[in-house]
C-alpha cells in the first residue's frame, strides 16, 4: 500500500473501507425502503447498492466519468453538478460521500434540489470531521509536514475531498428549504486497520450509539424537500358578488282583518 491513499474507491477496497461499506449499505436499506415514488437516483459509489430495498420501478446510478475516459463509454457518467434530468423529476436521490467527492458541494446540492420534487428526498452519506478516525487523519497529515511519514503509515482516510461536518450540512440544507427528517451516525471502533482489531472492537459499536452518538466517523442524513406555497389575494377592485335581499312577507289588509281585535 503506498503512503498516501489517493482516492475514495481505492480506499474502499481496505478493511476499514469495508467495514464503512457493511455500515453503510444497513442504513440505507432502512432509510430508502419506505420512500414511495417513481424515480430514484444514486449518485457515486458503485460498489454500494444503495437503492437495492427501494421499490420505485425506475431507480439509476450514476457516476462522475473516469478520468480519460470518454462520457459516451461509461453509463450514464455526468458531472453531478449538471445532472441530465428535468427540474422536479426525481422522487429520491441518495449521495454516498457525492458532495466530498465534489468539486462544488454547493453546486451539486442544488442541483439535488432543482431536480427533487416536492417533499422528495436526498440522502447523504459523509465522514464525520469530529471522530477519532478524522483525529488519527489529522495526526498523519501533522507527521508527514514534520518529516516523519513513516511513524503512523499511510493516511487512515482517502486524502482526496473533504469532510463536511453535520451542522454545516444542515444549514445547507435549511438555505435550500429542506428539513432534516433523520440523522444517523456509526463507525464508532478506534482507527485500526486490520480486519481482526476492526471485529475485536466491534462492541464499541453498541457503546458509541449510547454514550456518545454524535461521535461517530460516519453519518446518514436524510432530507426533505419543502416548496413554501404562496395564497393568493384576489384584486382590490374586484367587485364582490352581492347577495339578493331577502324581503320579509307583508300580510295584506284583509288578512290582518282576520286575526285584529274588534274595537269595542
Amino acid at each position: 500500500m503506498d503512503e498516501q491513499i489517493i482516492g475514495l474507491q481505492d480506499w474502499l477496497a481496505t478493511p476499514v473501507g469495508s467495514y464503512l461499506l457493511d455500515w453503510e449499505q444497513k442504513q440505507l436499506d432502512a432509510v430508502v425502503a419506505d420512500a414511495f415514488g417513481f424515480h430514484a437516483l444514486q449518485l457515486g459509489i458503485p460498489v454500494l447498492d444503495a437503492l437495492r430495498s427501494n421499490r420505485m420501478p425506475h431507480r439509476w446510478l450514476a457516476d462522475q466519468p473516469p478520468e480519460g475516459v470518454p462520457p459516451c463509454r461509461c453509463a450514464l457518467a455526468t458531472d453531478f453538478a449538471a445532472l441530465p434530468f428535468a427540474a422536479a423529476s426525481l422522487d429520491l436521490l441518495v449521495l454516498p460521500h457525492a458532495l466530498e467527492c465534489s468539486a462544488d458541494p454547493h453546486a451539486t446540492l442544488r442541483e439535488v434540489e432543482r431536480v427533487l420534487v416536492p417533499d422528495g428526498r436526498v440522502v447523504i452519506c459523509g465522514f464525520n470531521p469530529t471522530s477519532l478516525w478524522t483525529v488519527r487523519q489529522g495526526l498523519g497529515h501533522v507527521l508527514r509536514r514534520i518529516g516523519l511519514r513513516g511513524r503512523m503509515g499511510p493516511l487512515y482516510l482517502p486524502a482526496s475531498g473533504e469532510s463536511i461536518g453535520l451542522w454545516r450540512l444542515r444549514d445547507w440544507l435549511r438555505l435550500l428549504s429542506f428539513d432534516t427528517e433523520q440523522v444517523r451516525y456509526g463507525c464508532y471502533v478506534p482507527p485500526v486497520r486490520s480486519v481482526k482489531w476492526l471485529a475485536r472492537w466491534g462492541f464499541m459499536e453498541r457503546m458509541g450509539a449510547r454514550w456518545w452518538p454524535i461521535l461517530g466517523a460516519a453519518y446518514v442524513v436524510v432530507g426533505v424537500k419543502r416548496v413554501r406555497g404562496m395564497r393568493l389575494m384576489a384584486p382590490a377592485w374586484k367587485p364582490k358578488p352581492q347577495r339578493a335581499a331577502q324581503t320579509a312577507p307583508v300580510a295584506s289588509h284583509r288578512e290582518a282583518g282576520k286575526h285584529s281585535i274588534p274595537h269595542e
